[in-house]
């Protein structure tokens, strides 16, 4: 039952190599290629979606009551697709039938199963990618990114880290205590590894792969079963996910119920009572903290994963180089209008305004460099709909609206004139301004006039620690500044990175080596991937007993 983990075997070392070194590695691909792929991975990808349009989705051997499924392309496609649905008791029966099983299942068989998966979904990464285009309004070589590679390098490092805790102590031993003139005392022990129970994985609309994907083959990889509740909006990428899982596990001999789906519709939700359900053991979430707190107060004793709601900041308080910092700000406003846990949306700058490369550049001359920047890279409308992508929630632009009125409007928002689309607006706000204080989802940026540069650190800071945060930025040449923003940041659980220019972004976290948010401030407890993000999915639990002769 291990030969899948020694095929894998090499894979799953360079991981765990990765995450201790944290330097750049990667097994998946991120360029859409045929060299990568395959000549023909393309044209399949295109087919293979196409062939899923107008069709009941395939789930063999799944439970169903029914038929749920109601999403429509943010690029105006109607997808007219279906899914097996189940009761909830239903899916929770299935899942805790196949739970002993799973859990019982040698941490070499489990991780071989889940080694196996992240490499044939890599193989249909332009299928994903289609399916992420069309359920969260990405453009195409993002949601190939974010929802193949990308995804299946979180997957991958949650089953290293998984790996390395099921495996860093041993599971037997000889204890062998002295006793003077007397003869010691053996005793041998063993330990078993005794998985949670049924885990809950609620996907997000944005980037339901690589969002859904850590806390499922965590799961999974330490012995839990699964049942995952995507966004109603955005379930095929997951449901394949789920699909090519069950057939491995099948192909293996294993229960395909250790892996369920619980597909509903916006008219009838099923999120609150799986979360209330006493066999659900574990809940990963990414969404509201609105939401994440209804969870926290009703999930009873099941343990908790979450990434929340955030405001995320930039400290702009010098610069050497202007325009390329001015450039990198405005592909990181404009990327995904905004529609991203890392995306920055306060811009802090003194009154006084900076000095630059270019001389000394006032508050509005900052903030116009950005917005410069931002109509360069947008003037052309087929190239502005690549990096804006489609505004996925209509609430968006009912934001985009309330914020107009929350100052003075130094960039207003445009379209991209494919799909619903909007650039990002600008508005210049007081720093006692309450709008700014909350997050604001999407394409809305607020210039925050700072008196200093020590209280724009101050001001960024403390917003992250009250509000949470999961990226900040900082533009400074001062480099005692720097070490007093540096600790500023880390007090307040954030991640900061300093001067990016050219093509690294503030939005970007790099498996294996960026912790995706602290788990240290509200924005989220968890943190992709750390220890603690896998090691309270099991406990050890001993068995001992005197040596014989």
């Amino acid at each position: 039952m291990t030969q899948l983990f020694d095929r894998h075997r090499t894979l799953l070392e360079r991981a765990l190599h990765a995450i201790k070194t944290r330097e750049f590695w990667t097994p998946f691909p991120e360029i859409p290629s045929g060299k990568f792929y395959g000549e023909t991975a393309r044209a399949d990808g295109e087919a293979g979606f196409a062939g899923l349009l107008g069709k009941p989705f395939d789930l063999p051997g799944h439970p169903e009551d029914r038929r749920a499924g109601n999403e429509t392309s943010p690029w105006g496609q109607n997808l007219d697709l279906s899914y097996p649905a189940a009761e909830v008791d239903t899916l929770a029966a299935a899942s805790k039938a196949a739970f002993e099983a799973w859990a019982e299942t040698s941490v070499e068989t489990r991780i071989g199963v889940l080694l196996e998966a992240l490499s044939r979904l890599n193989k249909i990464s332009f299928l994903l990618g289609h399916a992420t285009v069309h359920t969260t309004g990405q453009a195409f070589a993002m949601a190939f990114q974010a929802g193949g590679p990308h995804a299946q390098d979180r997957g991958l490092e949650a089953v290293a880290a998984a790996y390395a805790e099921l495996t860093s102590t041993a599971q037997s031993a000889v204890w062998e205590k002295p006793q003077g003139k007397h003869a010691p005392i053996i005793i041998e022990k063993r330990w078993e590894i005794v998985p949670r129970g049924i885990a809950l994985t609620i996907g997000c609309n944005t980037f339901p792969t690589w969002n859904g994907y850590p806390g499922l083959f965590a799961s999974l990889a330490t012995g839990n079963t699964v049942i995952i509740k995507p966004h109603p909006k955005a379930i095929l990428p997951l449901a394949i996910t789920v699909k090519l899982l069950r057939e491995i596990l099948a192909e293996e001999g294993l229960p395909a119920d250790a892996v369920l789906l619980a597909a509903d519709e916006l008219e009838t939700p099923i999120t609150k009572e799986l979360v209330q359900h006493p066999d659900v053991q574990l809940i990963d979430y990414t969404g509201s903290s609105e939401f994440g707190g209804w969870i926290r107060q009703n999930a009873g004793d099941a343990l908790l994963f979450t990434e929340e709601t955030g405001v995320n900041s930039v400290v702009i308080t010098g610069t050497d180089e202007f325009d390329a910092m001015c450039a990198n700000l405005a592909f990181s406003v404009s990327l995904y209008s905004g529609q991203m846990c890392t995306s920055p949306q306060n811009i802090y700058v003194p009154k006084g305004g900076i000095e630059t490369d270019q001389g000394h550049k006032s508050f509005d001359e900052v903030i116009g460099g950005i917005s410069a920047e931002i109509d360069s890279l947008l003037a052309d409308l087929k190239q502005a709909s690549g990096v804006c992508g489609t505004i996925v929630n209509p609430a968006t632009m009912d934001r985009i609206q309330a914020a107009r009125g929350a100052g003075r409007v130094l960039r207003e928002s445009g379209e991209t004139g494919i799909g619903q689309s909007a650039t990002p607006l600008i508005v210049a706000v007081d720093p006692s301004d309450q709008m700014h204080q909350q997050e604001c989802f999407g394409p809305i940026v607020f210039a925050v006039a700072s008196e200093t540069a020590e209280e724009a650190v101050r001001q960024a800071s403390c917003l992250a620690r009250e509000k949470g945060a999961i990226t900040a930025a900082l533009y400074a040449t001062d480099q005692e500044l720097i070490g007093q923003a540096s600790k500023a940041f880390a007090r307040a659980g954030v991640n900061l990175s300093v001067n990016l220019t050219g093509n690294i972004f503030v939005n970007q976290s790099a498996a294996f080596s960026d912790f995706h948010v602290t788990g240290a401030n509200p924005a989220g407890n968890a943190s992709l991937t750390d220890t603690a993000f896998v090691a309270p999915r099991f406990r050890r639990v001993m068995i001992r007993w005197p040596k014989t002769a």
